[in-house]
């Protein structure tokens, strides 16, 4: 299984994707959710990792109207690392784990890692970055705990 995340140069998390495969496909579908989910403009430039499949997604999506022309796709080693640094929080959380179970429980589990991590980057409307008491308010109002 594969976690497909991106990041913006603040390192904001813009959206994520779990996918049995890692193909041009997979890639597709994945920049087609982050750009529907994307509440900001296209970015001018895309940073990806070296994986083949990410230039052939992306000539779809321009060819389809998608993207705009341009918009210019990066597969330079380094120019990845905001997200390879925000990535290494949600692999430490994983990999004492040893696995999952299931596909479904892992995107669960995935989805609550990415959620908590957005929270603490202050993401959520109305929980500050930093604002530790905030947090523990709004989750605890989510799930309907007294605090």
């Amino acid at each position: 299984m594969y976690l497909y995340r991106a990041v913006d140069s603040q390192g904001n998390t813009l959206d994520f994707f779990f996918s049995p495969t890692r193909d041009a496909q997979a890639a597709k579908h994945f920049f087609l959710k982050m750009l529907a989910a994307s509440h900001a403009n296209v970015s001018r430039v895309i940073n990806v990792d070296k994986h083949a499949a990410y230039p052939k997604a992306f000539a779809e999506l321009k060819a389809e109207g998608h993207l705009p022309e341009n918009c210019e796709l990066r597969q330079v080693k380094y120019l990845n690392n905001v997200i390879e640094q925000d990535h290494r929080f949600i692999k430490c959380l994983t990999k004492p784990g040893m696995g999952f179970f299931s596909d479904l429980t892992a995107w669960r589990t995935l989805q609550g890692f990415e959620t908590m991590n957005m929270m603490r980057k202050g993401q959520v409307q109305g929980v500050a970055k930093g604002n530790i008491s905030g947090q523990i308010t709004f989750i605890a109002s989510l799930f309907g705990v007294a605090v």
